[in-house]
């Protein structure tokens, strides 16, 4: 018998729900549904799901706050889905270690998407097999070398400086997850470091020039405006 992803469904409006549920049953998902947090922290507990999509506006504990919980004791991957669009709040749940963020309205394309990459991401786990094996990351034409600390693009040294490849190499690390400005800045620079993303997009645009025919529209690494960067994920 084939062994299906089960996934945990934190949302109090019956319609969203409902929604979410017949998306994921069409595509051979287990589902679980949660219409409060602490229905869903005790489902959490007790069922081990694969994988969380989590609203943010729960009538008795905030997401936020769930998301808290959750991450003091499992890496289990939650997909926020919420109405609630600010930046501030994207920031914040990915910083509490949310591992993606949906604004509603959303499509059904998009959400399998996000579903499938997360579930991939935490299965595959890159930065301790793929990368711990070879070395290196690899994905359409981009082979950041660990060992080397270099970046080539179709086999050709990028000449990226050290920052440079700092900030590849921890985004290759995470590839396909959005790390926020304030995570990347202490990683590289420590937690000392003034949260000046100045800093971030100078480096950025730098290795763009380096790295991506097209600057303007790259292929490797995305901005999630007012949130962070995402390296594309490998196959």
């Amino acid at each position: 018998m084939e062994i299906r992803d089960k996934i945990l469904v934190v949302e109090d409006e019956k319609s969203i729900s409902n929604f979410i549920c017949t998306i994921l049953d069409a595509n051979d998902y287990k589902y679980i549904t949660a219409a409060n947090g602490k229905k869903a922290y005790a489902i959490i507990s007790s069922h081990c799901p694969d994988l969380i999509i989590l609203d943010l506006g729960l009538p008795d504990i905030d997401g936020m706050e769930i998301i808290k919980m959750v991450r003091s004791w499992t890496t289990t991957p939650i997909i926020v889905v919420s109405a609630r669009s600010r930046e501030k709040d994207k920031v914040e749940a990915l910083d509490l270690g949310a591992d993606d963020y949906i604004t509603k309205p959303f499509g059904t394309s998009e959400l399998l998407a996000r579903i499938r990459t997360a579930i991939r991401h935490t299965r595959t786990s890159i930065l301790s097999k793929e990368i711990a094996q070879s070395g290196k990351y690899c994905v359409d034409g981009l082979v950041i070398d660990y060992d080397k600390y270099r970046v080539y693009i179709d086999g050709v040294d990028s000449n990226l400086t050290q920052h440079e490849f700092k900030l590849v190499a921890l985004l290759g690390k995470f590839a396909g997850k959005v790390l926020t400005y304030d995570f990347i800045i202490r990683e590289l620079w420590g937690s000392t470091q003034k949260t000046d993303n100045q800093i971030l997009r100078v480096n950025m645009a730098n290795i763009r020039r380096k790295i991506e025919k097209n600057p303007a529209q790259p292929r490797y690494i995305f901005t999630e405006v007012g949130v962070g960067y995402r390296m594309i994920e490998g196959d």
